[in-house]
């Protein structure tokens, strides 16, 4: 016997939303799912459950009769996701003076190994193809492309196009039949032109709405080697609308002259984060790394909606792992997928004021965590996520837990770069070159020498020429974020 939906799931409300929460997000998803508007395979049927959703949960009588049906929310088993929260110290203190207080969010499948639903995928790889590329760098990513193609399960659906000041559609969406013929094309792509990349932003994730599906892990993946200049506006509007779509996407930047800032900002409107290709040599393996995390999704998309109290600000949200990088700070944050068999870590730091603290304790942020799972016919029921501490008079003798001691000391690492790549762009290289020279003895203390070496040497580079090498800074940014991973977290 068919399970019947979960109506509260269906229109992303809770158990106990007001009618007036009904009703505002029955509107807004009939908007976005209306057969006239859209049209991707299994969505007409799943605005028929939308109506279902509201006819019942908008009739009093009829809500409560099937509330009646409902298992405890606490035991629901449409919820494989766990959440786990642990705080910096387990108290605040009551004084004069602001206080900082660190969270962290882990998220992970209540079941792991390789029983977990695999969901098929529906991926675009949109290759830079502009002038740069010419030559050995275009030779390594078409055959890492192949590589890619090659990898592709039977069920995936696949594209590929290339981009320079214009874009063009090598292999459209859809199954891998002929394969052959496919290699022959990618084999076929020559290098001219400028970089444009919202036209190749823009191609792309028309490819990947062909084969896009609900049912499947729906992503692009761009690889450029340069700069863009003036569509900066269009690309992160273009990465906004992919993300209220599902789609996802990651960037490859390759070797030091494209700009890291502004694509971190593009793939983080999706909960991704930038990559780092060093050498053309990587392509590959970086790639086969990406299929393989993609192969490895269980949730492909948390969001988490959230509301801070007067007198709570959030300075800095941090995806730990499994793929790290800044969270843009907004209220709705997109925190990324998870995987099966890798925690998704998130780090929250707090800055609370004494007129906050109250007196049986302190919130500091409520909200909702949406769940997107392609093996699910239907949402999860969000989950309600709330972060509060107790107040006290005097403070906790009991050290921070072990697992937010590694996030920070982790973290500090990542935050010291940046500072001293913030302090250059203002012109302070004097203190850019002493951040530098910190972040050194740092590295030093953790045993992470080669890597301390690298950054002595930018901070001599930084006081003779008062500026980063070429692919200094990238190589200390991308090196301290590949330093975050945490494991599985053990409360």
């Amino acid at each position: 016997m068919a399970l019947m939906p979960d109506y509260y799931a269906a229109l992303g409300v809770f158990r106990d939303a007001t009618q007036e929460e009904i009703k505002k997000a029955y509107l807004e998803a009939a908007q976005r799912l209306h057969p006239d508007k859209n049209k991707a395979p299994g969505e007409t049927e799943f605005f028929l459950v939308i109506q279902q959703a509201y006819e019942t949960l908008s009739n009093p009588r009829r809500r409560k009769a099937y509330d009646a049906t409902l298992p405890p929310q606490e035991d629901d088993p449409s919820n494989p996701i766990a959440l786990e929260i642990v705080y910096s110290r387990p108290q605040l203190v009551r004084m004069n003076e602001p206080q900082l207080i660190y969270v962290l969010l882990n998220m992970r499948g209540r079941r792991r190994g390789d029983s977990l639903p695999v969901p098929p995928l529906n991926v675009c790889l949109a290759l830079d193809r502009s002038t740069s590329m010419k030559g050995a760098k275009m030779d390594l990513l078409k055959a890492a492309a192949i590589h890619f193609l090659r990898d592709m399960r039977a069920e995936d659906i696949f594209s590929v196009i290339t981009f320079s000041d214009r874009a063009e559609v090598i292999i459209p969406a859809g199954f891998q039949s002929e394969r052959m013929k496919l290699e022959s094309r990618i084999r076929d792509i020559q290098a001219s032109g400028a970089t444009e990349l919202f036209q190749g932003l823009d191609c792309a994730l028309n490819e990947v709405r062909r084969g896009r599906d609900a049912r499947r892990v729906n992503h692009l993946i761009m690889l450029t080697d340069g700069h863009t200049y003036g569509d900066e506006e269009a690309c992160l509007q273009g990465a906004a609308k992919a993300s209220k779509e599902g789609i996802g996407i990651s960037v490859m930047g390759i070797g030091a002259d494209w700009n890291d800032i502004f694509l971190d900002q593009v793939a983080s409107r999706t909960g991704n984060a930038s990559r780092y290709i060093a050498h053309p040599q990587e392509i590959q393996k970086l790639l086969a790394q990406k299929f393989s995390e993609l192969t490895r999704v269980l949730a492909e998309e948390t969001s988490l909606q959230f509301q801070l109290p007067e007198g709570v600000r959030l300075n800095y949200a941090f995806r730990m792992q499994p793929e790290s990088g800044p969270l843009i700070i907004e209220e709705t944050a997109k925190l990324g997928p998870i995987l099966r068999d890798t925690d998704t870590a998130i780090l929250f730091e707090f800055y609370v004021e004494p007129h906050a603290l109250g007196a049986e304790g302190a919130l500091l942020l409520d909200g909702s965590l949406k769940i997107s799972m392609a093996t699910r016919p239907t949402p999860l029921t969000p989950v309600r996520v709330r972060f509060q501490c107790n107040v006290a008079d005097e403070p906790a003798l009991t050290p921070p837990p072990s697992v937010i001691l590694k996030a920070l000391s982790r973290l500090t690492l990542y935050r010291m770069q940046d500072r001293a790549r913030n302090e250059s762009l203002d012109g302070n290289y004097d203190k850019a070159t002493r951040s530098l020279k910190n972040l050194a003895v740092h590295l030093l203390e953790q045993g992470h020498r080669d890597l301390a070496n690298t950054v002595l040497l930018e901070a001599e580079n930084m006081q003779r020429k008062h500026t980063f090498s070429l692919s200094g800074e990238k190589d200390i940014k991308y090196a301290t974020r590949a330093l975050m991973n945490l494991g599985e977290i053990s409360l």
